[in-house]
């Protein structure tokens, strides 16, 4: 078996011993890898943010899945490791920050935040979508307000404080001089100053790029960045029959989370949680039935198959399935973390989406999605259906949120210094916490998938 991506070299390996046999059970012919005390090579509390960026300070989660230790907990309770964070992988990482559906015509558009800063994407006149930082070009004031959905009157963008005016292409259309600018009457040739060096060509907005994908908008801020295909790997063939791009947004909630976004992404990634987390969940999407589902690209994923039928708890009918799905996709249901912050939960007949946006090492704000694909609006009960997967999804989520809440606790104890990765249940969760990693220690690379199309994530025994 090949080498796995993430590691670049072998790291030392505890030392091999025995395992000595328990009464009636016959001896095992092979050794295990037993470290003789698990802590000693995991690095004291707290750790110099100098060291955030070095190699060494990762190397036991770089050991292969079966050896690996988890995460360093600073990167959950750090507000300096937060900081670098924040820096190293939010701004040079494709973020989904929201939903096509949401610019539907020129001169909408959204404001979204990402490493802390306030991003403005519009449709411009020709159905094209732009993204810029939120900010005049005069003295940085703030444009547009957060819950702004429209960027003005006649498109334009207007800085409230100067009124300078912007098009939807960022361009800058004139300071107050310019048609439209509210210059009080009767004051016209106080404004009429001709600055010197000045052109206004010069002044138009900062871009940032955007693309998008499916139903999902993406930011990056990086200033020459890889397309957002390379990110996304083989996703876009995997979900290919689902007409992503078609889906429609039924409801939004918003949740205050008092833990640090990895947490939630991790928990999201693996059902070693799920009998007693979830116990109605248990019931319609069995331990069992659980396969990692992830080719080449910068997410995790994994499958349940088959779905199972509600119960009186509920669960994930409701609505009709899209019909025009293939046996395997028609019978299953998608679980993928799209790096670095976001959940999207694909079935038949409905999609569960969680972004997540950091504001602190300990505070994560959740805008949680129902969306619907287009046949659904056929159906008779569609309200009542699309209310049904909205209670149980808040049931579900809130589940989840209350728990990682609990380990962001735990976490924040010193004497916490790492565990064990869970070998069989846990790889997903190595795999993405090996994302981080390269981007805090500056490497730039895709994850390779897994070698079979589905790999069981609990085997026959």
């Amino acid at each position: 078996m090949s080498e796995p991506w993430f590691v670049t070299e072998r790291a030392a390996v505890p030392t091999r011993t025995p395992t000595p046999p328990l009464e009636g059970v016959p001896a095992m012919t092979e050794t295990v890898d037993r470290p003789t005390d698990p802590y000693a090579a995991l690095p004291a509390r707290p750790i110099d943010p100098a060291r955030f960026s070095d190699e060494d300070t990762y190397a036991q989660t770089r050991l292969p899945v079966d050896l690996a230790s988890t995460l360093i907990p600073d990167a959950y309770s750090s507000p300096e490791f937060f900081a670098q964070e924040q820096d190293k992988v939010f701004t040079s990482s494709w973020v989904a920050v929201g939903l096509v559906g949401d610019l539907d015509k020129p001169g909408r558009c959204v404001v979204v935040e990402v490493a802390g800063r306030s991003i403005l994407i519009t449709r411009n006149r020709h159905g094209e979508l732009r993204g810029f930082h939120n900010l005049c070009r005069h003295r940085a004031t703030k444009l547009l307000d957060d819950d702004a959905r429209e960027v003005g009157h006649r498109n334009r963008i207007r800085c409230p404080y100067h009124n300078w005016t912007y098009d939807t292409d960022g361009a800058c259309l004139g300071t107050p001089l310019f048609e439209g600018s509210d210059v009080p009457a009767g004051e016209e040739t106080i404004f009429d100053q001709t600055a010197k060096g000045f052109d206004k060509a010069d002044y138009g907005l900062l871009p940032v790029s955007v693309d998008s994908w499916g139903f999902f908008l993406f930011v990056t801020l990086a200033h020459d960045p890889e397309p957002l295909t390379t990110a996304l790997g083989d996703l876009p063939e995997r979900f290919a029959d689902y007409r992503l791009d078609e889906w429609t947004a039924q409801r939004r909630l918003t949740y205050d989370v008092a833990a640090n976004y990895k947490l939630i992404g991790e928990n999201f990634m693996e059902y070693y949680h799920l009998p007693w987390v979830h116990p109605e969940l248990n019931q319609v999407s069995k331990f069992s039935d659980h396969y990692r589902w992830q080719g080449p690209g910068l997410y995790t994923g994994m499958c349940t198959t088959p779905v199972s039928g509600n119960t009186e708890a509920g669960g994930w009918d409701g609505l009709s399935p899209l019909r025009t799905l293939g046996p395997q996709d028609a019978d299953a249901g998608r679980f993928v973390w799209l790096f670095p912050s976001t959940a999207l939960v694909v079935l038949p007949n409905h999609a569960f989406v969680l972004f997540n946006r950091p504001v602190a090492a300990n505070r994560t704000v959740e805008t949680a999605v129902l969306l619907t694909h287009p046949e659904a609006a056929d159906d008779a009960d569609a309200e009542a259906g699309i209310e049904q997967l909205a209670k149980f999804w808040d049931l579900v989520n809130r589940q989840d949120l209350e728990i990682v809440e609990r380990v962001q606790e735990g976490l924040e104890n010193p004497a916490y210094r790492g565990g064990r990765m869970c070998f069989r249940f846990e790889e997903p969760l190595h795999r993405f916490q090996n994302m981080v990693i390269d981007k805090m220690v500056g490497l730039d690379r895709v994850p390779a998938g897994d070698e079979d199309t589905m790999t069981r994530m609990f085997p026959d025994p």
